[in-house]
């Protein structure tokens, strides 16, 4: 029986092809900060999982939790510069480098969460994106990273006086510092995963964070009054390096970004369901936990934080308004 040489050369092409592609295909390597099971982490290995199936293999992400790549500014410098693919990224230390990506860490700059996602995906959103752009980084989807709020060890915070005196755990940002100081404490920035030992050791009297962060690092075990002050309400990002980004073809891309924007619906939903979790654990665990009647008094002391960032950025008061236009 003589072989079917037709067959038999079509398969050999379709290997080769298969070869060829495999040999082709672009191999990521992702950033992120969160432990295993966190929302954001589960919403990263998802966002893996579509971009290889989306983009019929072309693409593989290896994801890296836990920052087990380094500290989030040097993973930021790394995905900015290339070294890393993939990032998942809270603004807030990338407000230094993306000026357009500071005006989100203005305290009190959105009225609630809904609020802060309808800006992002609006016109706001582009502008933040093409500023990030500019500087290496672009946003393919934003996460949700709730409401920030003080925390310590010794007692409720009421009243910006109760924050006077307070050596506060800030991330890596003059407008986090400037707030602080306006309040009468004083700024301690330091790395996220320095903050438990910290507050443990009293290098710092206080942090301030969301619920899930506060739960998931044990920072309620050495700081166990929390009060919602709600003053940053900040969100994350998938962030891809520029230039790799680029380099994809449009239906890489726009398989990219999709895998991307459901990973984020994927993320919301598990944090609603995670802050709840949270707050439900620690305070089962003894957490004092105090709404603030009456914030005019902290956001008063916010203006000269805005005097002074306005002054130095008066081509960002277009965006600022837009946000505080938006309803």
């Amino acid at each position: 029986m003589k072989p079917n040489l037709k067959a038999s050369f079509a398969g050999a092409v379709a290997a080769i092809a298969l070869i060829g592609s495999a040999a082709n295909a672009a191999e990521w390597r992702g950033w992120n900060i969160h432990v295993e099971g966190y929302p954001n982490t589960v919403a990263m290995d998802k966002f893996a999982e579509l971009v290889e199936e989306k983009t019929g293999g072309e693409i593989s992400l290896q994801m890296f939790h836990g920052g087990t790549l380094g500290s989030q500014p040097d993973a930021i410098e790394q995905v900015r510069l290339g070294g890393l693919e993939i990032g998942n990224f809270n603004l807030g230390p990338i407000g230094p480098i993306a000026a357009e990506a500071n005006v989100v860490s203005l305290p009190f700059i959105f009225k609630d969460v809904p609020h802060m996602f309808r800006v992002l995906n609006g016109e706001g959103g582009e502008m933040i994106a093409k500023g990030m752009e500019a500087k290496g980084l672009i946003p393919l989807a934003w996460y949700d990273a709730g409401a920030r709020s003080f925390y310590n060890g010794a007692k409720p915070i009421n009243a910006p006086e109760d924050v006077a005196g307070m050596k506060v755990r800030v991330m890596n940002n003059d407008l986090y510092s400037g707030m602080i100081a306006e309040l009468g404490g004083n700024p301690s920035p330091m790395a996220f995963a320095e903050v438990y030992q910290a507050l443990k050791t009293g290098v710092v009297d206080g942090a301030e964070n969301n619920w899930p962060s506060y739960e998931s690092t044990g920072h309620f075990e050495v700081a166990g009054y929390y009060s919602l002050s709600q003053h940053l309400i900040i969100p994350e990002c998938v962030c891809i390096n520029a230039d790799a980004y680029n380099a994809l073809s449009d239906e890489q891309k726009a398989a990219v970004k999709e895998a991307a924007m459901e990973s984020a619906e994927l993320q919301q939903q598990l944090w609603a369901e995670r802050e709840a979790t949270s707050r439900k654990m620690v305070e089962e665990a003894g957490v004092v936990t105090n709404e603030i009647a009456d914030k005019g008094p902290f956001q008063e002391a916010m203006v000269p934080v805005y005097e002074a960032y306005l002054e130095a950025n008066a081509d960002l008061r277009p965006l600022v308004e837009l946000i505080q236009a938006t309803e």
